[in-house]
Order: C-alpha cells, then sequence, then structure tokens
C-alpha cells in the first residue's frame, strides 16, 4: 500500500463535538503510527449549516489538541485546495458526475418539489426518507439535453439497481453485504450545483489520496453508496473503520445539552487538553498493556486501530475528572501555579503567598474550578458550626477546644514568628506540656483558623499565610462562638 495518508474533514457548524475530535485523534493517531500523513480538509458544501468563525475553532482546536496536520488549508501538500467551496470552483465534482453519467452510474433528475413530495417515504434509523422512484432515468438523451438546454432545474442522482447485492469491508466489522433494493439514489450534485457531502467526500478521498477513513459507525448505512461510487469509478476503496458511538452515562448518545460534549466545553470547565485527549484515546480503544496514562507521543508508538472496540463508548465524566486530576499531581509545580493562579485570585482578594496555596492545592483537586472550595476561607472566614469541633478521633469537644484556644491565645499573641516552623515548635511544646496527642490541639486551632473541616494545609501552614493578626482574630472569633 502506498503511504498511510488520513483526513480530517470537518464541516465548520460550530464547535468540535468529542466524537468529532476522538475521529480526528485516532486519523492522526494512525497516520502518525505508520509514519504517515494527517490532512485537514473543510468540507463546507452545505452552506446552510455555515457558522461564522467556526474554521478558527478547527484551527484552534486542533493546535490546542497537539494535532498538528502535515496538509491543508494553511499548508499546501499538492493535493489543493483543501476546502470543499474552493474545490467546487475548480469544477471537479460536476466532471465526476458526468463521468458517471456517461457511464449510467448517474443520471439528471429534473423532478420539482411537487412531485417529490407525492412519492413514498419509509421509515429509516427514526427518520422519514424519501424513496426516489426512478423517473427521470428514463428520459431519452434528447430528452435530458432539451431540459438542459432550457435551463430547467436539475439534480444528479446515483443510479443503483434495483436488483442484487452491495459489499464493502470494514477494518472492524469485516464484510457487510446489504441488499441494493435497500439503497436510495442518492443526490451526487444538489440543485445550487454543490456536491453532496456524501459524493464529495468520495472524490475528494480519491483524488487526495486518503488511504484510511474513520469516521462515527452512524455512517455504516452510507458505506455501500460510498462502495458502489468506488466501483463505478474503478477505483480502489480506502480502508475504512467504523467508530462504535459515544454515550453518556445513560447509555443515551451524547449531545449539547450534556455541557461536556465538546472539546471547549471541557477546556472551559477547567480540564487540561492533555488529559481530555488522552481520555477521548481510551473511548473506543484499548491498549495491549493495562494502563490508562499515556501522553500523545505513546499513543503515537501504541496505537493499533485492530483495538477498537464495536461497543459503544461511554462518557464517564467522573473518570474523566480523575485522570485530569493524575495530570494536574504530576505537573511541574511552576507551570500548575501559573495555570492556577488566575482561579486563586478569583477567590482571594487580599495579597497572600499564592505560591504556596498553589502548593497546597495541587494534589487535591481533580479540576481547576475545584479550587475555590479548596482556599475561599483565606478571604474570609466563612459561618461554621460548633460542633465542628467536636471530633471523635482527635477526642475533641466544644469544651476541650475552648480550653485549648483559651490557653494558646496569650502564647500566641506574644509570638512575633509567624512562619510554619516556628508556630508548629509552638503548639508542639504545649502539646508535650499538656501530655495529649497533636491532633487534640491542632483540630481546634486549624478549625478555628478555616471554619472548615478539610483544608488543604495543617493549622500552622494556615496561620503562616493567614498572617498574625488575622489569624488572632480567627481564633479570638472561635473563643468567642465555644463561649456562647
Amino acid at each position: 500500500m502506498d503511504k498511510v495518508r488520513t483526513r480530517y474533514a470537518p464541516s465548520p457548524t460550530g464547535r468540535m463535538h468529542v466524537g468529532n475530535l476522538r475521529s480526528a485523534l485516532y486519523e492522526f493517531l494512525i497516520a502518525k503510527h505508520a509514519g504517515g500523513d494527517f490532512m485537514l480538509r473543510i468540507e463546507d458544501t452545505d452552506q446552510e449549516r455555515f457558522v461564522e468563525g467556526a474554521v478558527d475553532i478547527i484551527y484552534r482546536t486542533l493546535e490546542t489538541a497537539g494535532l498538528a496536520h502535515d496538509e491543508g488549508p494553511d499548508k499546501d501538500g499538492g493535493y489543493g485546495p483543501y476546502v470543499q467551496s474552493e474545490r467546487m470552483k475548480t469544477g471537479i465534482y460536476m466532471k465526476y458526475a458526468k463521468e458517471l453519467v456517461e457511464k449510467g452510474e448517474a443520471y439528471y433528475c429534473f423532478c420539482d418539489k411537487e412531485r417529490l413530495l407525492s412519492l413514498r417515504t419509509e421509515v429509516v434509523e427514526g427518520k422519514e426518507i424519501m424513496l426516489y422512484d426512478k423517473h427521470c432515468l428514463g428520459l431519452s438523451k434528447e430528452e435530458v439535453e432539451e431540459k438542459l438546454a432550457a435551463g430547467v432545474p436539475f439534480v444528479i442522482r446515483q443510479n443503483i439497481p434495483n436488483e442484487g447485492t452491495t459489499t464493502f469491508h470494514d477494518e472492524l466489522y469485516g464484510d457487510i453485504t446489504v441488499e441494493n433494493a435497500e439503497l436510495d439514489d442518492m443526490i451526487l450534485i444538489k440543485s445550487d450545483g454543490y456536491p453532496t457531502y456524501n459524493f464529495a467526500n468520495v472524490v475528494d478521498d480519491h483524488t487526495m489520496n486518503i488511504t484510511h477513513v474513520v469516521r462515527g459507525n452512524e455512517y455504516l448505512s452510507s458505506a455501500p453508496k460510498y462502495q458502489r461510487l468506488y466501483d463505478a469509478f474503478g477505483w480502489e476503496s480506502p480502508v475504512y473503520i467504523h467508530l462504535p458511538l459515544i454515550t453518556d452515562e445513560n447509555h443515551k448518545k451524547l449531545s449539547k445539552r450534556s455541557g461536556h460534549s465538546s472539546f471547549e466545553d471541557l477546556l472551559e470547565q477547567g480540564f487540561l487538553p492533555e488529559a481530555v485527549v488522552n481520555y477521548i484515546a481510551l473511548l473506543g480503544w484499548s491498549p495491549e498493556e493495562n494502563r490508562e496514562i499515556f501522553t500523545l507521543d505513546e499513543l503515537i508508538a501504541e496505537f493499533d486501530y485492530r483495538r477498537i472496540s464495536k461497543s459503544p463508548a461511554v462518557f464517564d465524566y467522573t473518570k474523566l475528572k480523575w485522570m485530569n486530576g493524575e495530570y494536574l499531581k504530576a505537573m511541574d509545580p511552576d507551570r500548575f501555579y501559573e495555570l492556577a493562579e488566575p482561579y486563586l485570585r478569583a477567590v482571594i482578594h487580599k495579597e497572600l503567598d499564592f505560591k504556596k496555596i498553589a502548593a497546597m492545592v495541587q494534589t487535591r483537586i481533580e479540576i481547576f474550578p475545584d479550587i475555590a472550595d479548596h482556599v475561599d476561607f483565606f478571604e474570609e472566614l466563612p459561618e461554621y458550626d460548633a460542633a465542628m469541633y467536636t471530633h471523635k478521633k482527635m477526642k475533641t469537644t466544644a469544651e476541650t477546644s475552648l480550653a485549648v484556644l483559651t490557653d494558646l491565645l496569650p502564647l500566641l499573641e506574644a509570638q512575633d514568628d509567624y512562619s510554619n516552623d516556628a508556630l508548629y515548635a509552638l503548639l508542639s511544646g504545649y502539646v508535650a506540656e499538656k501530655g495529649v496527642k497533636n491532633g487534640y490541639v491542632m483540630w481546634p486551632v486549624r478549625t478555628a483558623v478555616s471554619g472548615k473541616q478539610m483544608t488543604p494545609g495543617g493549622a500552622t501552614e494556615l496561620m503562616e499565610l493567614l498572617g498574625k493578626e488575622e489569624s488572632l482574630a480567627r481564633i479570638r472569633a472561635g473563643i468567642a462562638k465555644l463561649s456562647k
């Protein structure tokens, strides 16, 4: 086989859905694993669905995900143009459609809307499909030329025989055979002169020398029509790989309403691009080794498309959060701080040592927005219940906590060095003097200065960050609360 060439061919209709990103990722991995080329082609023949700015989203998403294309509208590799509307201006689609007409594999159809509405319909996969009755196939060559000369609007339809079968091969599903009677004469060229998505796809894939076509298995039902086009032209078919559906946790198709169906949705929710790409790689594919964390280079080395499953893949948001947390834990502390700082400053408006706070939360969060719940007490002591001072494991009660805080207050007032080490030495000395366990003292102090059951650091670490004045004010507030 020639050098492996894959293509990602999105329509510019908005944000990139997780399913589309997975297709792009798998196409990228297949090409790079084999030392081949990954191409970007923009399929904008459906002008009604075109969204302004969507092409920029495609470029931005691929760049952020690390999926660098070798060819595309911005990188000519000799197979351009790489935008279908520009390719259309070359006349390529009409040329190939007319070639099929000459071969008897396609025909002009002049039926108006009224006649088409009168034809019978069939429900296929929940959609009502109109079945064309080949009415215009019976027109003589002279009748066709007469109508064309008169400017009668037309489409060009694929001519699929009513008898026999069509077989195509998919790498995951094997050989699939369908009755030709089940296939409709799909439109190849629309009345506005634009090719349909299906026809342009086949022509472009062939003329751009694409060797592997990766797409969702919702296209399995269209594959026989594609196969008939390849056979009609006498072209070699590409390797087909139809991917399993991605569902939500309720096993329903992942929809925009889920709030995490697009790559940009996930980035806005505080996920790391590399964690999202890693997770999406595992939505339908499993490596040989029992592992889950992969860099993009490791995915390239490991990826074998024959290990893609046919079963639907469940997008587990909780699992993605866990994976993102693993990436955060392993991240270089300086990079983590750089990314976390905006989230910290959104919650804490006083000047504290943000780098130390970032280090405290790095191993405790799964996504960046989690930071707020861990650090909001630095900005302001929250309202909390005095019952929090009672802790069975620490053997503390409201009464013991009041005694500890009352004892410590003058010691802390006299203390000038509010570094973590100095404060810890002070509290440890009190613990030794009283002959109690550490938690007996640290729990009430931490509760008083944070007002929370869970904090990213210990009592003395928090006091160091808060400073002497704020720490003492909070301890006095704790004593007042316990004295009621």
